[in-house]
């Protein structure tokens, strides 16, 4: 999915993730916007990301354990494809023009808004649950799929759901329910605390 909706290589995007969690706000972070400035990142957020997505050394140093097949080397590292197949779908689905319309308005969201916002404001202001330098904000997590609540992220990086208090809304961990409901996910990984400690 997240070749067809965004191009991206999945050792890539887990690559620059990793680093940034494992130097976050510090010397190494590839788009803090503590070092870098808020709004460097929240305008500059997809150059980042590409800079630091070209790096051999992040890639093999915080994805070493994500073994690339052949299906990774010869279509899913050609992101324009993914773009490519994923507006051909969305056409199918939608019509020529609603599709190219759809895709054309989720690349400006995804590459100028959310992902910037995600990145930029998460580590700028909002509300805390837990000691580290991320923010949440819970207006924000119900368009980003709950990823504004990025300061639970951060506290339970590999837990799938990011709310931690009641009135936190996570959409992404509705989706995932659902989709294990109906057993084509299996959820793995630590929860977040239903309370948070702060």
């Amino acid at each position: 999915v997240l070749w067809l909706t965004t191009g991206q290589d999945r050792r890539e995007w887990v690559a620059v993730h990793r680093k940034h969690h494992a130097f976050t706000d510090r010397d190494g972070d590839p788009h803090s916007p503590l070092l870098r400035g808020f709004w460097h990142v929240l305008f500059l957020n997809a150059y980042y990301y590409a800079r630091e997505a070209r790096n051999p050394v992040t890639i093999r140093r915080f994805a070493a354990d994500i073994r690339q097949d052949r299906l990774d080397r010869t279509v899913f590292s050609r992101g324009w494809s993914g773009l490519a197949l994923g507006t051909a779908l969305l056409c199918l689905i939608l019509g020529l023009g609603p599709g190219l319309l759809a895709a054309g308005v989720h690349a400006v969201l995804y590459v100028f808004v959310v992902a910037p916002l995600i990145n930029g404001l998460g580590h700028w202001r909002g509300a805390k649950n837990f000691g580290n330098t991320a923010y949440n904000s819970r207006v924000l997590a119900w368009i980003t799929g709950g990823e504004s609540l990025h300061n639970n992220h951060h506290a339970h990086p590999r837990s799938p759901r990011f709310s931690a208090r009641r009135l936190e809304f996570d959409p992404s961990w509705v989706v995932i329910r659902a989709l294990a409901a109906v057993r084509l996910v299996v959820i793995t990984g630590a929860q977040i605390p239903r309370t948070a400690p702060l």
